[in-house]
């Protein structure tokens, strides 16, 4: 995910989805990811405390700023390139598992109290985004540090 200033997604040169400051995220399904990720991604992204309070901390939320998120499917974030020169994408979920859980991590969002816009699934789309800081983390349901 990044904080961004504003940041917006075209598809068939059509702006489809646009946010001014908040979060884009970059949503990417694994093959062995469930509801439970899904629930787990939503609340730990919009309570993360990474947006500056008045004394220039990051201590402020998605949520405590009023801002909006614009969520992107993106599968290539799977891609494991240890082997060859052509990444492999196989630990990707397949497209209906994908979506469903991609759906179902924007609806969670919005029952948040959240603005979401998205993408569409599948599509070749142009991301565009002005980063804020540059504040860019990587969120994992399952990974630990």
């Amino acid at each position: 995910m990044q904080r961004v200033t504003s940041s917006s997604v075209e598809v068939e040169n059509n702006i489809v989805g646009e946010i001014g400051p908040g979060l884009l995220v970059l949503l990417g399904v694994a093959r062995d990811d469930d509801v439970g990720d899904a629930d787990y991604l939503a609340e730990k992204i919009i309570n993360l405390r990474i947006f500056t309070d008045d004394e220039g901390k990051m201590n402020r939320s998605l949520v405590e700023i009023g801002g909006a998120m614009l969520a992107v499917s993106q599968f290539t974030l799977f891609g494991d390139t240890r082997k060859g020169r052509r990444p492999s994408f196989i630990e990707a979920a397949e497209p209906v598992k994908a979506n469903a859980l991609y759906e179902h991590f924007v609806a969670r969002v919005r029952s948040l109290g959240v603005k979401v816009e998205t993408g569409v699934f599948q599509a070749m789309m142009k991301v565009s985004l002005t980063n804020d800081g540059p504040v860019t983390i990587l969120v994992d349901s399952r990974k630990l540090f």
